[in-house]
């Protein structure tokens, strides 16, 4: 009887070993185990049946929420024609005598708005089904940085900001996609400008670490909670501060950005003292020949 209770014993630990590694992995295996045991053939007939039905559940989700990426992504693409057409529209009315040019404005303001708030949706929703292609080369980093960062001059000068621009003379080379890194630079940028605006500085910085290349976006503004530091790369979160209408945004530009460091083999992450600093860093492989 000691040893019957001792085989058992083995067998349910066996069993639970292997369902645990099977639930963790997520896999589409079943519990294997040879028994003449008929209590253990019935518990083994069961775990199985339950793990089919939950693999089945969760092969069911996903070619649902791969309809619904793709889905969303074509909607996306549907909303940008009419949209870009109004625009043009309303471009050739403002240059006619005698339009409400006031009106106009806001009018194409409005519908740039729309069009570039579309035009997010729609990149992140090619991102998520899948039918992003990236076209991957070396990139001088240094001189990439420096090029993006140009693009900020007027604004950040009309605004009265502190730049602080650390980039190294000996060239650092990574291996990704040039409008991939470009957007989530443009990004995180235009974040701190956004969201950082009160503090008037803007800091790059340029390093790297052992295999690796780091950009730190910095600011100087109010910061990020702690209890909203988790959410902000979530679809469509937007902090407490995006309620004004002068910093509003979509909450998807930092999305997106995650999602395009991911693809180019990389990682984008974030750390914040209320009222100090907040940093953004875009770590990426070193190239080397």
């Amino acid at each position: 009887m000691a040893l019957f209770h001792k085989k058992m014993s083995r067998q349910i630990k066996q069993i639970a070993d292997d369902l645990k590694r099977i639930l963790d992995e997520k896999t589409d295996e079943k519990v294997m185990l040879f028994t003449e045991e008929e209590e253990m053939k019935y518990l083994l007939e069961q775990i199985n049946r339950t793990l089919e039905e939950r693999q089945n559940i969760s092969a069911g989700f996903r070619r649902s929420e791969q309809n619904t990426k793709r889905m969303l992504s074509n909607i996306s693409h549907d909303l940008k024609t009419p949209l870009t057409v109004i625009i043009g529209y309303l471009e050739m009315l403002m240059m006619k005598e005698g339009e409400d040019k006031e009106m106009l404005n806001k009018v194409s303001l409005k519908a740039n708005e729309l069009k570039e708030r579309i035009d997010q949706f729609f990149t992140l929703a090619k991102l998520e089904a899948g039918d992003t292609i990236l076209t991957m080369s070396k990139i001088n980093f240094n001189e990439f940085c420096r090029e993006v960062i140009v693009d900020f001059y007027h604004i950040l000068t009309e605004r009265d900001f502190q730049v602080d621009i650390i980039i190294p003379d000996t060239p650092v080379f990574v291996y990704g996609d040039r409008e991939a890194l470009g957007r989530i630079l443009h990004n995180l940028i235009s974040n701190a400008v956004r969201y950082g605006g009160d503090g008037h500085y803007l800091g790059l910085t340029l390093r790297t670490e052992e295999d690796f290349v780091l950009v730190e976006i910095i600011d100087h503004g109010k910061g990020i909670a702690h209890s909203e530091l988790s959410h902000v790369f979530d679809r469509l979160y937007t902090l407490e501060d995006s309620r004004n209408r002068e910093i509003q945004g979509n909450g998807l530009g930092l999305t997106i950005a995650k999602n395009l460091a991911e693809r180019n083999n990389g990682t984008l992450t974030l750390k914040s003292i209320e009222n100090q600093e907040t940093v953004f860093t875009l770590k990426l492989k070193q190239f080397h020949y």
